[in-house]
């Protein structure tokens, strides 16, 4: 029954798009909570004041499902290929950001998921996360099998490298668990060699001079430390995935439509300047530009535009 109940999630997942599922069997994460404490206590979550809080939830997830039995660990590619042009005046934007919202995405693929659990599972309880939430998304993944945590903290998988959004489905039920995946990064030091700021160790990011939350997170000014290293990245940063081996090989193109380009990868510096709140808005709908806020993107162009 168990090694069935494998099988039909798998195949529900895949109908609905997702790339990768695997299946971890309850446990406290007290371990990933002590380094999550340490990390945090060295001051490298920078302004991210919400990964302070709900260490009990994140350390044993019964306190967020008390039936909890397993965790659905699911991974959607969003690779699409995309050159820059590297002109001075133009930012560039993050692959993930330049399609729809991979929260609404995978949101509206969760409540057919869910429905679907519950016909097939009349008594299942569960809890859905999409990268919210006090769950440990990442260290999930790992252990349900999905890839291994590469150097630069993304997790990596060996048919189709690191380009993928990770869901997680707490739930009551039982599966068969299989292993977690061996670390392949072996001495490659590609991506820490690579990030412009410095912001990675082995296996350790300082979100603090990491471009992605200096520009989406961040609710201050950048720190002049960085000028001339952003790259002219004014919406996230991919250049740890880009260097990546494993990516360069295995990455292949999302199926997922809504991911392809609703804007353009590299964006003129010089227009958020004269935006108004309604046209960034209807500019940037639906993509993860809208996080940053108008504030945010007028002070990242201005940033890379004093460069």
């Amino acid at each position: 029954m168990l090694e069935n109940s494998n099988e039909i999630v798998v195949k529900i997942a895949q109908k609905l798009g997702f790339d990768l599922v695997g299946f971890a069997k309850y446990e406290n994460l007290t371990k990933e909570v002590e380094f999550l404490k340490k990390w945090v206590f060295e001051g490298k979550n920078g302004g991210m004041e919400y990964l302070e809080r709900n260490y009990g939830k994140r350390e044993n997830i019964r306190e967020i499902l008390p039936t909890a039995k397993s965790v659905i660990s699911l991974g959607m590619n969003y690779y699409q290929k995309s050159e820059f042009s590297n002109k001075k005046n133009l930012g560039k934007i993050s692959k993930y950001a330049i399609g729809k919202d991979y929260h609404l995405i995978i949101w509206e693929k969760f409540k057919l998921f869910e429905a679907k659990l519950k016909e097939i599972f009349p008594s299942i309880e569960m809890k859905s996360y999409v990268d919210t939430g006090p769950i440990m998304d990442k260290i999930w993944a790992v252990k349900s099998g999905l890839g291994w945590m590469g150097k630069h903290t993304n997790i990596i998988n060996r048919e189709i490298g690191s380009w993928f959004f990770i869901a997680n489905i707490i739930s009551n039920l039982d599966f068969n668990y299989g292993f977690q995946s061996q670390d392949f990064c072996g001495s490659c030091s590609a991506c820490l060699d690579a990030c412009p700021t410095n912001a990675l160790e082995s296996y350790k990011i300082d979100a603090s001079k990491c471009i992605s939350y200096l520009t989406i997170e961040n609710k201050k000014e950048i720190p002049q430390e960085f000028v001339g290293k952003f790259d002219n990245w004014l919406f996230g940063c991919d250049i740890c995935q880009e260097v990546c081996p494993w990516n360069k090989k295995f990455a292949k193109v999302t199926k997922i439509k809504e991911f392809h380009p609703r804007i353009p990868n590299e964006i003129e510096l010089s227009i958020f300047e004269n935006l108004t709140n309604k046209t960034f808005e209807e500019k940037f709908s639906e993509t993860p530009v809208l996080r940053a806020r108008l504030k945010g993107m007028k002070r990242n162009a201005k940033f890379l535009m004093n460069n």
